[in-house]
Parts: C-alpha cells; structure tokens; sequence
C-alpha cells in the first residue's frame, strides 16, 4: 500500500487481492454460528495467499520465494476443499461462487507459473 515495490503490479497479485476481497463477501453468507471454524479459516487462509505471494516476491534466494509460492498455493487447494464442504452444507451454492472459482484458477495458475520459473 504505502511501499509501491514491483510486486503489487504484478498480474498475480492483483488476482490474490481480489480473491480474498471475494473470500471476505462471500463468507459473510455463511451462517453466524459459523464465525470461528469454516469462515475464520477461510478468510485466514485467502490471506495467506495473498501475503505470501507478497513476502515471496520479497525473497532473494529462488528456493525461499518457491517456498512461500508453494504455500500460497497449498492455501488455495485448502480454499476449494472448505469451499466444498460450504456447498454441501448448504451455506453457499454453486452458481454464486463463479467469480470465486474463476479468480481461484486463475490465481492457482499464475501461482503454479511462477514456481516453475
């Protein structure tokens, strides 16, 4: 925000920053007496997405900056399979989480990218 470092131009975190802001609207459907398990955990774990890409960008060893994309990474897929859960419970249904998915494989391939290189 205040430090305007290369990393917040890049396509991927603009995705991430985006991704969680949806996390945050979407989790507050979610039923109250959810508060502290599904929805905590969510929104915990799209901004660990979001910050790691960022404290990864950060890194100058290759393998450090691989590290923190691998756990943004292991974030997202920890994302999807509570997202399940939420749509079988019922808290949520498929057709409102489109924007939510599209941004979520998106972010995983740009994430997915930049471990590779």
């Amino acid at each position: 925000m205040f430090l305007e470092l290369a990393h917040t131009k890049l396509d991927v975190f603009k995705v991430t920053k985006e991704f969680v802001l949806v996390c945050y609207r979407e989790t507050k459907k979610f039923p109250a007496e959810d508060k502290f398990g599904m929805i905590s955990q969510i929104r915990r774990a799209a901004l660990s997405v979001h910050l790691n890409i960022a404290e990864g960008c950060s890194r100058k060893s290759l393998n450090e900056r691989k590290r923190f994309y691998e756990i943004a990474r292991g974030s997202l897929i920890e994302i999807d399979t509570a997202i399940d859960i939420a749509v079988n419970l019922t808290y949520i249904n498929n057709e409102k989480l489109q924007p939510l998915g599209k941004l979520m494989i998106r972010a995983f391939q740009l994430i997915s990218k930049m471990n590779t290189a």
